[in-house]
């Protein structure tokens, strides 16, 4: 068992994710009743969906707090990517359901709850929920509130004494630290995620949908690989392979199978630190990209969307569906952080072609059909992309001022951290 131990702590993170996911499909199959091991995978879910907004929160707070006027951050140079980065999402979406027109199978309809039904309604929604009660903010992981709030209370706390903001700091290690030790134990939760995946859905059972399914989380996968590709090699004018290659493998990974942009908060903290990041930018970037940088939602709304207008026979012109494009852009920022909340998006999506009500929800029941493999793939692009942003934008600010950061030495030394 030493032995065991000793050999396991060798491994990298991403090589004991990986064994993870192979038990746990062959436990899904061969011990499909064995129940208790699922609960692994909602252990992890829960501890760090608890944990994750206390940590956001304090390290915004002793980040802002600290933060002295001239001193270097790079917050506007990532929201410039992630804006950037989620239009682009949504005009491939277009191109791809131009070149790739699908019908869908749609059952009968679902009801839909809470769906906005407006844009102006989406927006408001966005607003309420950046003002809505700091306690209820962390108790319910709305990130968007938790964000605001806590930018205003350490801005507040900037004339604070040494002693205070060394309190802060201490208390922000000290919620870095409990969030590495949840991460330790990641491949056992990964292990139960799967296997509940596989007994709960089964392997084959996606076999009527694979079509809907390649269009989106084929474009999904060129939206990642090909077009913020592109965006990073223009930003660094290096290759972008290695940092497109380990944000994916390190986070894009276990986002996958958590489906849960909120919950891979912490893990994205952890992996700028191992990139040796700014600290002052990614505690807020990181959580400002779980709730803004939603390029993979506005992929999943603009193409289920348009899929529908096919199945209908709707003829859609270039401009109409570009402006499909920018409504997915912006209401994708109001997609909830949870497993599939950018579907109930696709109502308002589908009103812009006065889609009746009731043909948009089934729509949205296909979405859920298709979840256990679009949506996954959706939160694994959302969130690689969260921190991909975040350190693209650094190097971006860093070259421009004659500094010279190699993507290659950053990601080996990332490697040899994890």
């Amino acid at each position: 068992m030493t032995t065991f131990i000793a050999f396991w702590k060798k491994m990298s993170l991403i090589q004991q994710i990986l064994i993870g996911m192979v038990l746990g499909v062959i436990l899904g199959i061969f011990v499909p009743k064995l129940s208790a091991i699922s609960v692994l995978g909602d252990l992890f879910i829960g501890a760090l969906s608890a944990i994750a907004p206390l940590l956001v929160s304090m390290l915004i707070i002793a980040a802002v707090a600290k933060h002295e006027p001239g001193s270097e951050t790079h917050i506007q140079t990532v929201v410039k990517f992630y804006l950037v980065g989620t239009f682009f999402s949504a005009f491939s979406a277009v191109v791809a359901a131009y070149l790739f027109p699908v019908k869908l199978v749609l059952p009968n309809a679902t009801n839909i709850q809470s769906a906005p039904t407006s844009l102006v309604e989406t927006l408001k929604g966005i607003l309420m929920n950046a003002v809505m009660n700091p306690v209820q903010a962390l108790t319910s992981g709305n990130y968007l509130a938790i964000l605001v709030w806590s930018v205003m209370i350490g801005l507040a706390l900037q004339r604070a004494n040494h002693a205070t903001k060394a309190v802060l700091n201490d208390f922000s290690n000290a919620m870095t630290t409990v969030v590495q030790r949840v991460i330790k134990v990641v491949p056992l939760g990964i292990m139960g995620i799967v296997y509940h995946s596989v007994t709960s859905v089964g392997l084959s059972s996606m076999m009527q949908y694979l079509e809907i399914i390649a269009v989106v989380c084929g474009t999904l996968l060129f939206v990642y690989f090909a077009v913020y590709g592109i965006m990073v090699a223009y930003a660094t004018k290096q290759n972008p392979w290695p940092l497109l290659w380990y944000c994916m493998k390190a986070s894009g990974v276990p986002a996958f199978f958590t489906r849960s942009s909120a919950a891979s908060v912490p893990v994205n903290m952890q992996i700028s630190e191992d990139l040796g990041l700014n600290r002052e930018s990614y505690a807020i970037s990181i959580p400002l990209g779980a709730t803004a940088n939603t390029g993979g939602a506005a992929v999943t709304v603009t193409i289920m969307t348009l899929a529908a207008c096919h199945t209908l026979g709707i003829q859609v012109p270039f401009v109409m569906a570009f402006l499909l494009s920018l409504l997915a852009a912006i209401s994708s920022m109001g997609a909830s952080g949870i497993a599939g909340g950018s579907l109930l998006l696709i109502p308002l999506a589908a009103s812009l072609f006065n889609i009746p009500n009731d043909v948009a929800a089934q729509v949205v029941g296909v979405g859920f059909v298709i979840s256990v493999i679009q949506d996954s793939t959706e939160t694994a692009v959302n969130v690689a992309s969260d921190i991909l942003f975040t350190a693209t934008a650094e190097f971006y600010d860093e070259r421009r001022q004659g500094q010279t950061v190699s993507l290659k030495e950053r990601v080996k030394a990332a490697n040899q951290k994890a």
